[in-house]
């Protein structure tokens, strides 16, 4: 029993019953001096014994309940303020509980991962029983971890309520631990924490003035960082208001018609896959026909379908068979009737129905459908419908992206659109140069590039260019170090998964209380 519940090593275990499915432990203390809770003194002499029940942890999918004998002993140390006190067992109980550590410990780790409601199903399902308060109640008694002042801050915020109320979340962007989650987001807010916690050198942060102010007064000696994940938001959202302003660049040219009926498209040889495999299979059953097989034979021979050979064998050309592709001659029911439909149509009669009507009386033996075929390639029609132009978002999303990201239909788009507009032209390569800086970590070059997008005056960049001088050295740090934000959106995105595992429904203090923990645990 010792080797299965070691937690039960300080005491004499007498007997063993299972009763409903609860497996209960009677035992006793085995200590024969006790120390005092207050003085600390050996105390041997027993004033009266009584019986404490104990939840345990559950054992083989059971209930375990240890109905424990302790003692209440006499101090005789005549210093001490305590007459009596009652005996603790080190590992199986505590004062005033009626669980064990270990049971405790048990459900303190499923408050933390699952908090309440959820956390009362799994404690349930797995024999330890507890109500979601009791779980809420030893989560808030949890003691929050150990956090040194960090050298590295990662400032950012996150919603507690999305669009009415937010919180700050605090990180040390060198272990990407959690810190602090403080209420608001405004720069008081920073500069009490920043007042209580010095020493920091490196703050990173993302464009909001707020933190920059916040930092700039709690801890004047840091060094600002400029998140470059919103530096290049930023820019995006700078470059979809300069194609805004120039979106009449976006209306393509009127596409040119391709009329089928020109003798030049009428003499076109079909190209590709389709008309290459049957150009191939068009000349293997001519080579078997002339050879002297059979249709069924070619057919067995070959493993196709008796119709499929039959196909090939009548067409006089391997041109016949590609549909849609090539609209060659071919030998029809209604040839020796198309010079009277065309004097008709001509007459001024475009009646399909009476048409074939007329030459049914003739002595055509076809179809009304080829008739009306026939004649609908003699009808004027419409000029094809221009595709849409791009939109502004899809022009920002193929400015801002990786030339290796675009797909072989985006490329001649875009390459169509910047030779119809000089300022887009001028505005990618700014884009382009940016992106350089962003990923080479080339912060020295920004000064040239703002003057160049300002000599260009470009509506939108203009604008981001003057915002990035008014926070130049953070920028500049966000283009030249190595710190970013990463960790801190990381760490909100963890956040919201609590929140979202919650409903909604947990304030500040257990929602931090959460966070903290739970990135302690891994």
């Amino acid at each position: 029993m010792r080797s299965l519940l070691p937690h039960l090593a300080g005491v004499a275990i007498e007997e063993v019953t299972e009763v409903g499915g609860v497996v209960c432990i009677r035992a006793s203390a085995l200590a024969a001096a006790v120390a005092c809770v207050r003085c600390g003194c050996d105390a041997t002499r027993v004033h009266s014994r009584y019986e404490r029940y104990l939840a345990d942890a559950p054992v083989g999918g059971r209930r375990l309940v240890v109905r424990l004998r302790v003692r209440r002993l006499f101090c005789d140390q005549p210093s001490c303020g305590a007459r009596t006190f009652a005996e603790q067992v080190e590992g199986v109980t505590v004062r005033h509980g009626r669980r064990t550590p270990l049971l405790r410990e048990m459900l303190e780790g499923i408050a933390v991962a699952l908090a309440g409601r959820a956390g009362a199903r799994l404690a349930t399902a797995l024999h330890a029983s507890a109500s979601r308060s009791t779980l809420l109640r030893l989560l808030a008694a949890l003691p929050d971890p150990i956090a040194e002042t960090p050298r590295v801050l990662g400032v950012d915020d996150f919603a507690l309520r999305r669009g009415q109320n937010y919180g700050t979340v605090l990180i040390d962007c060198e272990t990407g631990a959690p810190l602090e989650l403080l209420p608001g987001r405004d720069a008081q807010t920073l500069v009490n924490w920043l007042a209580t916690h010095p020493g920091v050198d490196v703050i990173c942060r993302d464009r909001s003035g707020s933190y920059a102010e916040g930092a700039r007064i709690g801890a004047p000696d840091a060094m600002q960082v400029a998140d470059r994940f919103h530096l290049w938001q930023n820019l995006g959202k700078a470059v979809e208001r300069c194609v805004a302003r120039h979106r009449d660049c976006l209306r393509a040219t009127e596409p040119q018609s391709t009329d089928r009926s020109d003798p030049q498209h009428q003499n076109e040889e079909p190209v590709g896959r389709f008309a290459q495999r049957a150009q191939r299979h068009h000349a293997k059953v001519h080579d078997l026909l002339a050879q002297g097989h059979s249709i069924r034979g070619i057919a067995r021979g070959l493993g196709w379908g008796q119709r499929t050979v039959q196909r090939y064998a009548r067409a006089a050309t391997w041109q016949e068979l590609v549909d849609g592709k090539w609209k060659g001659p071919r030998p029809s029911k209604l040839d020796p009737f198309k010079p009277y439909l065309r004097r008709r149509w001509e007459s001024g009669c475009c009646n399909a129905l009476q048409l074939h009507r007329e030459i049914t009386e003739l002595g055509y033996p076809g179809s009304y459908a080829l008739v009306r075929v026939y004649l609908e390639q003699h009808r004027a029609k419409p000029d094809p419908i221009a595709p849409p132009p791009p939109t502004v978002r899809q022009v920002t999303g193929w400015l801002t992206r990786h030339p290796d990201k675009l797909s072989e239909d985006d490329r001649p788009r875009l390459k169509a659109v910047l030779e119809r507009c000089p300022e887009l032209r001028a505005a990618a390569g700014h884009v382009r140069a940016f992106g350089e800086m962003l990923t080479m970590l080339q912060g020295q070059h920004l000064l040239g590039w703002i003057a160049a997008v300002r000599a260009d005056d470009l509506p939108g960049l203009t604008f981001f260019a003057n915002g990035l001088e008014s926070d130049l050295n953070a920028v500049t740090a966000g283009l030249t170090m190595r710190w970013n934000s990463g960790p801190v959106e990381g760490r909100v995105n963890h956040i919201k998964m609590i929140k979202r595992q919650m409903f909604g429904r947990a304030g500040l203090p257990l929602l931090r209380k959460r966070v903290l923990l739970t990135a302690a645990q891994r």
